[in-house]
């Protein structure tokens, strides 16, 4: 790998980033005010289903007190419109149910995730727009970066906040042509928007050439997997946390109380939030477990040995770990609900912990990584 630095184009990468921060500010700013704003339509559409509901029974009443003719109508009305209710019921029932009641899947398990037809949500068509323009920044700023070093732009924190952020807005732009996750916009944003703020302010580094330990095409297997492992439990993180909340709300509806965290209309069921995110992270787990394999085998390269009880390699094992628990639990235990979520919220603070803390304040041969 080369040596030589554009130190020009490298001034430009750096702008290109503040750019790219600034505007995923404003997605962030849009996502909010789509979630705010579909909430609210949500919930007067909800008040008028059951204004509706109300009337109609007010009408069987009096249809009742009519007479005996009108009475024997009035019963099959009755009847008909209990049927309605209690499938009315019934539904709410299945909506709110928590995800440790959930034993099966059905085939339409993800339609909770599908775009709904005539649905006008012009903040959330912003942000998306917004967010792919801020994304094609980010890019740039990310791919002049490592043309201005001459090399793959992951050698230090800086880049692997910036790229690790790249590859999570990437993640779930393309998990957006499929799946309708508008409404974890905002947790997404809101993480892409902190790991620049950190790489810029915090971490921020000149270019620089490679070191000699880091020259090696390892560096772009091991590396690039590892971030785009990072990306899908970062989207799987923020799915996690909204299934928390989801749950606790369905629990409080169906016992009848009323809920607080009225923005989490627009959040599907606890169940098809876990479900999918179960998913995901059944990818991500494979991404790292390559990850591991290709960094022992760069180990070997480098330094002569597969495993060393380096610090860093000690903690890329344990995240490793929580995932594999992760899956083992829910896959054989059952552990669904609650408990699987915070299992995968466990695995990411394990990630973040490795790529920061380890990266900056553990001495050990992967020192050069940090600042």
């Amino acid at each position: 790998m080369g040596s030589d630095i554009n130190v020009t184009l490298g001034n430009w990468s750096e702008w290109f980033m503040l750019l790219a921060a600034m505007t995923y500010m404003v997605v962030f700013v849009a996502f909010v005010w789509d979630m705010a704003s579909h909430s609210k339509t949500l919930g007067l559409n909800e008040q008028a289903r059951e204004k509706r509901r109300t009337e109609a029974e007010a009408n069987s009443r009096q249809l009742v007190g009519a007479g005996a003719a009108a009475s024997s109508v009035a019963h099959g009305a009755a009847g008909s419109s209990g049927a309605v209710s209690r499938g009315a019921d019934d539904a709410v029932a299945a909506e709110f149910r928590t995800s440790a009641e959930n034993s099966t899947k059905g085939v339409g398990e993800f339609e909770a995730l599908n775009y709904k037809r005539g649905s006008r949500r012009p903040a959330a068509r912003v942000a998306v727009t917004l967010m792919v323009i801020a994304f094609a920044l980010h890019v740039f700023a990310v791919v002049s970066r490592g043309v201005a070093a001459d090399r793959v732009p992951w050698a230090n924190m800086y880049e692997f906040c910036s790229t690790g952020a790249m590859v999570v807005a990437g993640v779930y732009l393309v998990t957006l042509i499929f799946k309708d996750l508008r409404f974890v916009g905002p947790m997404v944003s809101g993480l892409v928007l902190i790991m620049l703020c950190l790489a810029t302010i915090v971490f921020r580094t000149p270019v620089s050439p490679l070191q000699p330990a880091l020259q090696s095409y390892w560096l772009i297997i091991h590396v690039s997997i590892a971030v785009a492992a990072s990306g899908i439990f970062t989207i799987t993180f923020a799915m996690a946390v909204l299934q928390l909340l989801q749950a606790r709300r369905e629990k409080r509806l169906a016992a009848g109380e009323t809920s607080r965290m009225g923005f989490l209309r627009a959040v599907p069921s606890s169940v098809t939030l876990e479900n999918f995110a179960f998913r995901l992270n059944s990818v991500g787990f494979v991404f790292w477990t390559f990850t591991l394999a290709a960094g022992a085998i760069w180990a070997d390269q480098a330094w002569g040995r597969f495993w060393g009880w380096d610090t860093k390699e000690v903690w890329t094992f344990v995240v490793w770990t929580v995932y594999a628990a992760y899956m083992h639990a829910r896959v054989t235990r059952g552990w669904n609900g609650n408990r699987s979520a915070w299992l995968s919220i466990a695995g990411y603070m394990c990630v973040v912990f490795n790529f920061t803390v380890v990266n900056t304040l553990f001495p050990g041969l992967h020192s050069y990584s940090g600042l």
